[in-house]
């Protein structure tokens, strides 16, 4: 039996896939499980897990129609049974999968959009669910798809290699941070396509935190993002000022979540990197604004949501629409008047526990 995951949305969403592989294979040890996916940190985590056979990497975006087409294509006929993941509900994703023509192709009928952008085109359908996490959809959806039950939901499976802790362990002795010290990580970024950079934290306010934090707490602080965060990282620095804040800058995702394992605790917007700080068990202070806490809250691991809890609050809901607000005083109140305090009390609530 040969399977495709289409995992063509980003690094948080392909991660939250990841227990249902695990229990799948645990499952179905002769099933033979490909993916093919367009984020090189996407390609990255999935060619480290042990239940994937082949990861196909193609970057959709950036190709030109006749090149995509021809790349489609080529999976053609290949699979049994093949998945779109959850969420990823562009009409463009719907249309790959019915074109790579698996025998049964699962995916999602969006409340919002989901005629529109042709969910109609798979065989295997379930109704999406405001109330469920995105893991608990992505289970229901493969358990659908291959009319079985699963005995387990499992974490997130982010896996490392020894590289990837030795670069750690370089970075740590390079910059004198010892196994004793409270160390706390950040991450301010988030992605940005379809004005999704409105469900950030302002910088001002994590550099805030962060001088609180090493204050108080004599905290060493790790300001974590990718090459494209790299202005956002160095603006954070600038404003904290102090020899115990650090930017981790490296080759790849897994090296940089690497060196996130070490942190005692991690603040961060809605992003890839929080859910990597769940699949690696750490302590999550999640800065949530406009997002569906149920859809994203840190999966298995200990966690505070940090939100403003307001009365239009959520109003992001998967949609290929950009994000909007809707309120007449301020713009995104949910995230730009999030206090400090706030994400400072969890962040104590959290070392305490």
């Amino acid at each position: 039996m040969k399977f495709l995951i289409i995992a063509l949305s980003g690094i948080g969403d392909a991660l939250m896939y990841t227990p249902v592989i695990t229990q799948l294979k645990k499952e179905n040890p002769n099933i033979e499980i490909d993916a093919l996916v367009m984020f090189k940190g996407v390609k990255d985590m999935y060619s480290r897990m042990n239940e994937i056979d082949n990861v196909h990497y193609f970057d959709f975006m950036n190709s030109s129609a006749s090149k995509v087409l021809k790349t489609v294509l080529s999976f053609r006929k290949k699979y049994d049974h093949s998945v779109s993941i959850y969420p990823s509900n562009r009409k463009e994703y719907n249309l790959i999968q019915f074109l790579i023509g698996a025998k049964k192709r699962a995916g999602v009928k969006y409340l919002r959009k989901g005629k529109e952008n042709l969910y109609w085109l798979n065989n295997i359908v379930i109704t999406e669910d405001d109330s469920l996490h995105n893991v608990e959809t992505n289970i229901k959806l493969t358990e659908k798809l291959f009319d079985i039950k699963f005995t387990d939901s499992p974490e997130l499976n982010f896996p490392l290699v020894n590289e990837d802790l030795e670069f750690a362990d370089n970075y740590f002795l390079k910059n004198s941070i010892s196994e004793t010290d409270l160390v706390i990580g950040f991450h301010a970024g988030c992605a940005t396509l379809k004005n999704h950079i409105k469900r950030r934290w302002a910088p001002e306010k994590f550099a805030q935190l962060g001088k609180k934090l090493i204050f108080e707490k004599n905290a060493k602080i790790l300001i974590f993002g990718g090459p494209e965060e790299e202005e956002l990282k160095t603006n954070i620095i600038n404003q904290i000022d102090s020899k115990h804040s650090f930017s981790v800058n490296s080759d790849n995702l897994t090296q940089s979540a690497a060196v996130m394992k070490r942190c005692n605790i991690f603040v961060s917007n809605d992003s890839g990197l929080m859910h990597i700080a769940s699949a690696l068990q750490l302590k999550v202070a999640a800065l949530i604004g406009p997002t569906n806490p149920n859809y994203i809250h840190p999966w298995k691991t200990e966690h505070r949501i940090v939100s403003n809890n307001l009365e239009c609050a959520p109003c992001f809901y998967y949609s290929p629409k950009h994000l909007s607000c809707s309120r007449n005083d301020t713009q995104f109140k949910c995230i730009k008047e999030l206090e400090v305090q706030k994400a400072f009390k969890a962040v104590i609530e959290l070392m305490n526990s």
